[in-house]
């Protein structure tokens, strides 16, 4: 990925945040085919010893053949997204000397592909995953709310994988290099366009400016 520095980011708190609100991966793996892209919700785990970045976890079907690739795998998480319009720069009153552009913000993680088949490890990754997007509801389903033996069923029907992250970079590609005055426009026209993904960007364009994280 190509990343101008003023558009790094390197806090790995930052980043496990970005996938963990926007947990569906492009998880991307090469072989004698050629390259291949699965979409995958992934849990993000804490770093560690063996992993000091953070390891993700997810699940698959048994018949998907990624589960078998053993070799550097790269997932890839898009968080916030937005056009920007020429139109909200202090240039374009001036001399009309500006161009469209898009930001976002986007974090690769690579590592090596290894798979979780113990029954007992893959139900507690199944529970993991279950809490994980059921939590927020009024009555959360529980995978213990489903007859045993369909679970275990189900169960042999997927494989659970695993990747200890080895390389993490995130790009927040947020107008960073724009004059102040720019930045303000921008989220202001953000704000004004009023979708999701518009005051999504503007929330985070605000943070990246009035703030100075420690890296």
């Amino acid at each position: 990925m190509y990343l101008p520095t003023h558009f790094e980011e390197t806090q790995t708190n930052v980043l496990h945040e970005l996938i963990r609100s926007n947990p569906l991966g492009m998880l991307v793996t090469s072989d004698e085919k050629g390259l291949d892209a699965n979409h995958i919700p992934f849990l993000i785990d804490a770093p560690n010893a063996s992993a000091p970045y953070g390891t993700l976890r997810a699940h698959v079907a048994r018949n998907n053949p990624v589960w078998q690739n053993q070799g550097e795998v790269l997932v890839v998480f898009q968080g916030e997204e937005a056009y920007i319009s020429p139109a909200w720069y202090e240039e374009k009153k001036l001399n009309g000397a500006v161009v469209p552009t898009y930001n976002y913000a986007v974090v690769h993680a690579r590592g090596k592909l290894r798979t979780v088949d113990q029954p007992e490890v893959l139900l507690g990754l199944l529970n993991a995953l279950t809490t994980r997007f059921e939590s927020d509801r009024k009555n959360p389903w529980q995978v213990s709310d489903a007859p045993r033996d369909y679970i275990e069923n189900m169960m042999e029907m997927i494989v659970g994988i695993e990747i200890p992250i080895t390389h993490i970079t995130g790009k927040w590609k947020a107008s960073q290099n724009k004059s102040t005055q720019n930045r303000i426009n921008i989220t202001n026209g953000l704000r004004s366009e009023n979708t999701v993904a518009s005051i999504a960007m503007a929330n985070l364009m605000e943070n990246q400016l009035f703030t100075t994280p420690t890296k």
